[in-house]
């Protein structure tokens, strides 16, 4: 049973010549509903891990977690801090159903990803969303990485599989657990639908916030393990530690 919602056709007029901003209501002038004062006010992550993006006082600087122990994932790509109002429009994209509100994020994303590739960021050559166990997807009714995974490949061109990365075991909310308990909660979670597939692949996980890493590296180190030859992160935010600013 498929329980993603059918959004196949247009949940915006992206073409609409007199779009109105989804943050403040001005008019702008943006192929997309958001105008230039509000996107330049966007949290967006400079000083990052060249890793796993986590907030760093500093760029080009290497997390000392990454530093120790390099994850089963190549890099992370995140344009935003988990702040205001990224966290915002998340939450209501997520939770309320607000969907042009997902799609505005995934086009930004899109455009941030356009614009490393063309610095020399490694392309992949499939997305792979992170999945959700049956129940729970039943439960909220879509998974929100599966449409941004698909809004993104068709901005970007690149083939998305919604169907290789399986959750099979039902878990805890990671969202209620410390980060040592975030991991074993992954234990078995997941699994491959057909390890032929993404043998000798450059493949992209994609997903909503990247908090602790943990889903991360499970999938990846997966992926890995099958074949891969590499797997990156795409997500729309990165969260600091507990404790940081």
């Amino acid at each position: 049973m498929d329980c993603q919602p059918p959004h196949g056709g247009p949940v915006y007029i992206w073409l609409n010549n007199n779009q109105t901003c989804l943050l403040c209501d001005e008019i702008t002038d943006n192929p997309y509903p958001l105008c230039s004062a509000c996107e330049d006010e966007l949290p967006w992550l400079d000083e990052r891990c060249q890793v796993c993006a986590l907030p760093l006082p500093m760029a080009g600087l290497t997390c000392g977690q990454c530093s120790k122990r390099p994850p089963a994932f190549t890099q992370v790509e995140a344009p935003w801090h988990y702040g205001f109002p990224v966290d915002a429009l998340i939450t209501r994209f997520k939770h309320q159903r607000r969907w042009p509100l997902g799609r505005l994020l995934a086009e930004l994303l899109g455009q941030w990803l356009a614009h490393r590739f063309s610095e020399g960021l490694h392309r992949p050559e499939r997305l792979l969303p992170v999945p959700m166990a049956s129940r729970r997807l039943r439960q909220r009714g879509f998974n929100q990485a599966a449409m941004l995974a698909d809004w993104l490949g068709s901005s970007l061109g690149i083939a998305v599989d919604s169907h290789v990365l399986q959750r099979p075991r039902e878990t805890q909310a990671q969202q209620e657990l410390d980060a040592r308990s975030r991991k074993r909660n992954l234990r078995n979670a997941f699994a491959l639908d057909d390890a032929a597939v993404v043998r000798g692949q450059h493949l992209a996980l994609v997903d909503d916030v990247l908090t602790t890493g943990a889903t991360a590296q499970a999938l990846a180190r997966l992926l890995i393990e099958a074949g891969a030859a590499r797997v990156d992160v795409y997500c729309l935010a990165r969260t600091p530690r507990p404790g940081q600013p």
